[in-house]
């Protein structure tokens, strides 16, 4: 014997439900500001860099709202990358220019790079042939 489905699920789905909040964007690709400001990615630091090296070479571009320097917690040494974040886009800007054109850190050149973009609006995921 067939059991009726019954639909109990048809009010789930209304209402505000699915309407996600965004930060507001402009035509093309670029640096794109996260919840609360601008977040730098530095890659290639030296295994025996510290915060405080860090905070010093960035920090002379402007205030440092947030300093995030990831650890191997089997080795104790630097990964390699850390998230800096201003709250100021001059002040970020500056700093991602100001760091790339410098020598770098402990003599280790550091690459800066936002750490948030803008997608491409048209043509930012294309299908492989296979996938055709």
């Amino acid at each position: 014997m067939q059991k009726k489905q019954v639909n109990d699920n048809e009010d789930r789905y209304k209402g505000e439900a699915g309407n996600f909040q965004s930060l507001e964007s402009d035509d093309g690709p670029g640096p794109m500001k996260s919840v609360e400001g601008w977040i730098l990615i530095a890659k290639g630091i030296h295994e025996e860099a510290q915060e405080d090296d860090l905070f010093d070479a960035f920090s002379k571009y402007g205030p440092i709202k947030n300093l995030h320097l990831n650890l191997d917690r089997r080795t104790g040494f630097v990964k390699g990358y850390a998230l800096i974040e201003f709250s100021d886009f001059a002040h970020a800007q500056d700093a991602l220019n100001g760091v790339n054109k410098s020598d770098g850190i402990y003599g280790k050149k550091v690459q800066v790079d936002w750490a948030f973009k803008k997608p491409c609006k048209k043509g930012a995921l294309k299908p492989t042939k296979k996938q055709q």
